[in-house]
C-alpha cells in the first residue's frame, strides 16, 4: 500500500520532466502556478520550437483562470501584460531585443514591480534578472518523438527549496495514484507542517501532510537543542510508527496512503472535520467521553516502547523525562513573564522555579508510563459517526508522543486549552475515565492519579502560556492570545492542589497576575 522513499536519497537539484504532448506541458504549468507567486521571476530557456511560449501560454490561463486568454507571443512587442485577480503577470520576449538597455526604455522596472514575470530567451538580458528565479529550460528530444520534449527546472538561490518542495508534492502524488487530485490548501496548525485536501474528480479524497525534517536548533544545555531536549519529531519517522501503532490497536489514526521519509510528505485517509464541539463551539459531552473512554481503553493496553517505521526501521519511543518536562515550563520564563505578565524575573527566582517543578515532577517521572499522545485534545480528534465505539474518535496529530503519565493526556483532553470545560464536567469525566480503569486493575490509585493530573495540569498550562506569548511575539500569531485566560483559570484550579503547595506560593510571589489577571 505504501510507497516509501529511502531516507537518504540525494535528490537532483534539477527536476527533470518528460512532456510528450501538450497535455504534459499543461500539467507541469498546474505544478509551477502551485510554486510561483507576485514578484517571482521565471526564466524560459530552450531553442526556437522547444515549448517556451506553450507553456507561458497554459501558465498564464491557468493563472487568469481563463482557458480561452489569448496568449499571443511577445516575440515583436517585446512585453506583453496580463491582469489576473491576484497579481499581474509580465510576459517578456528578449529574442529581439538589440540591447539590454532597451528594457530600461520600455519601462521594465516598473512592469514587473508586484508582478510574475515570465522571461524567454533570457541570455539576451542576464543582467536585468534577478540571482533567486526558477529557470525552465526546454528540449526537443526527436528520438522520442517529433513532439516530445524535456523540461528542467531549476532552482536558484531562495527559490532552490521551493523547487524542491514541489518535485518532492509532484513525486509523491505521482507514486500513489493522486497526481490527478485537486489540491486545496487547510489551515494549518501552531506547528511548521502544512496540509491540503486531494480531491479526485470521483470525489474520493485523502489529506497530504508537508511535514520536512526540522533543521536542528542552537544548543542550549548538554549541547543539545531544545527540541531534541523536549523530545519534539524532528522527521515525520515518528508519526509513520506512531500512526500503525494506534491503527494496530483499534485506535482511529489515519491510514497512510503513501509517505516519503526524506522530505516529509505523507498522503493520509481523510478522517473529515466533524470536531468533538458543536457548531458553537462547545463542548459535546457524548463526543468528548467517547475520547475519554479511548484514553482509558489506550491506557489500559499492553503497549510497545518500539515501533516499525519501514520494513527495515524501527523507531524508539523516547521517555518524558525531567529534562523534557522542565524544559517545557521554563518557557514560561522566557516568554510569559516578560512578554505578557511584564515581569522581569531574577535568576534566583528561576533557579527557584526549575527546583520547585523539579520536586513536583519527581514522582511523576518515576510512576509506570504509557504512550503519551501529548496533543490529544479538541483540535486534534475528530468525530466519525460512521463508526462504532473507541473507532468513533479519530486521533490526528501524535507525532510527539512519549512515554509517560497516563494523566498527561488526561488533562490534555479535560482542560481544554481552546474549549472552556466546565469543571463539574472535567470532574464527572475523570471519574469516568477512573472507573473504567479500575474494571481492569483493581489497584488503580484514583488518589495518586489525582494528584499526577494536578502536577500535570499545572505544567502543561505553564507550558502553554509561553507556548501562546511565544507563538505572538515570535512568530505573529496573536489569534493565540485569546486562549491565555482560561489557561490562566486552569493553572490556578490545579495549583490549589495541596501537592503543589510550594509551587502556588511562587506563582503568587512573581506573577500575580494569573491569580488576578485585571491587575
Amino acid at each position: 500500500m505504501s510507497k516509501t522513499a529511502e531516507a537518504g536519497q540525494d535528490f537532483d537539484k534539477v527536476w527533470r520532466r518528460e512532456l510528450s504532448s501538450e497535455a504534459e506541458i499543461a500539467a507541469l504549468a498546474v505544478d509551477v502556478a502551485a510554486l510561483v507567486r507576485a514578484g517571482d521571476v521565471v526564466a524560459l530557456s530552450g531553442g526556437l520550437g522547444a515549448g517556451k511560449t506553450t507553456f507561458a501560454r497554459a501558465l498564464i490561463r491557468l493563472l487568469a483562470g481563463d482557458s480561452d486568454l489569448e496568449v499571443p507571443s511577445p516575440t515583436f512587442v517585446l512585453i506583453q501584460t496580463y491582469e489576473t485577480g491576484d497579481y499581474p503577470i509580465v510576459h517578456a520576449d528578449f529574442y529581439r531585443l538589440q540591447k539590454p538597455g532597451e528594457l530600461l526604455e520600455l519601462g521594465w522596472e516598473e512592469a514587473c514591480e508586484g508582478a510574475l514575470v515570465l522571461v524567454e530567451w533570457p541570455g539576451r538580458a542576464e543582467a536585468f534578472l534577478p540571482d533567486d528565479r526558477l529557470d525552465i529550460d526546454f528540449a526537443l528530444d526527436q528520438e522520442c518523438g517529433p513532439s516530445h520534449r524535456i523540461a528542467r527546472l531549476t532552482g536558484s538561490g531562495a527559490f532552490a527549496a521551493r523547487v524542491a518542495k514541489a518535485k518532492a508534492v509532484h513525486d509523491i502524488l505521482e507514486t500513489s495514484g493522486w497526481s490527478g487530485a485537486a489540491r486545496h490548501f487547510m489551515q494549518g496548525d501552531a506547528s511548521s507542517r502544512q496540509y491540503e485536501r486531494l480531491v479526485k474528480p470521483n470525489g474520493e479524497t485523502a489529506i497530504l501532510m508537508i511535514s520536512p525534517p526540522r533543521p536542528d536548533g542552537p544548543p542550549i544545555r548538554y549541547g543539545k537543542s531544545y527540541s531534541a531536549i523536549a523530545k519534539l519529531a524532528e522527521d515525520v519517522r515518528p508519526f509513520i510508527a506512531i500512526d500503525q501503532g494506534l491503527r494496530a490497536n483499534g485506535f482511529s489514526a489515519p491510514e497512510i496512503f503513501a509517505f516519503d521519509l526524506a522530505t516529509g510528505h505523507v498522503i493520509l485517509e481523510d478522517l473529515g472535520s466533524e470536531a468533538l464541539v458543536d457548531e458553537n463551539g462547545e463542548v459535546n459531552p457524548e463526543r468528548f467521553a467517547w475520547a475519554a473512554t479511548a484514553l482509558a481503553a489506550l491506557h489500559r493496553a499492553s503497549l510497545p516502547d518500539t515501533l516499525p517505521v519501514s520494513n527495515d526501521e524501527i523507531y524508539r519511543i523516547p521517555a518524558y523525562d525531567f529534562d523534557a518536562l522542565s524544559i517545557e515550563v521554563e518557557l514560561l520564563l522566557e516568554w510569559y513573564a516578560p512578554h505578557r505578565a511584564g515581569v522581569q524575573l531574577a535568576s534566583g527566582a528561576k533557579a527557584s522555579f526549575i527546583n520547585l517543578w523539579r520536586q513536583a515532577l519527581l514522582e511523576i517521572v518515576s510512576a509506570p508510563s504509557t504512550w503519551t499522545l501529548r496533543d490529544y485534545h479538541s483540535p486534534n480528534l475528530v468525530w466519525l459517526p460512521r463508526r462504532e465505539g473507541l473507532a468513533q474518535v479519530g486521533v490526528l496529530d501524535f507525532q510527539d508522543c512519549v512515554l509517560g503519565h497516563a494523566a498527561y493526556d488526561v488533562v490534555s483532553l479535560l482542560q481544554d486549552a481552546r474549549v472552556d470545560v466546565r469543571q463539574d464536567f472535567e470532574l464527572k469525566l475523570l471519574s469516568h475515565y477512573a472507573r473504567l480503569r479500575r474494571e481492569s486493575d483493581e489497584g488503580f490509585d484514583m488518589s495518586g492519579f489525582a494528584g499526577a493530573y494536578a502536577v500535570l495540569g499545572a505544567q502543561r498550562a505553564t507550558k502553554i502560556l509561553g507556548i501562546f506569548t511565544r507563538l505572538d511575539v515570535r512568530d505573529g500569531k496573536p489569534h493565540y492570545l485569546a486562549h491565555i485566560p482560561r489557561v490562566e483559570k486552569y493553572l490556578v484550579k490545579d495549583l490549589n492542589h495541596p501537592i503543589l503547595e510550594s509551587l502556588k506560593i511562587w506563582y503568587e510571589n512573581h506573577l500575580p497576575r494569573i491569580f488576578d489577571p485585571a491587575s
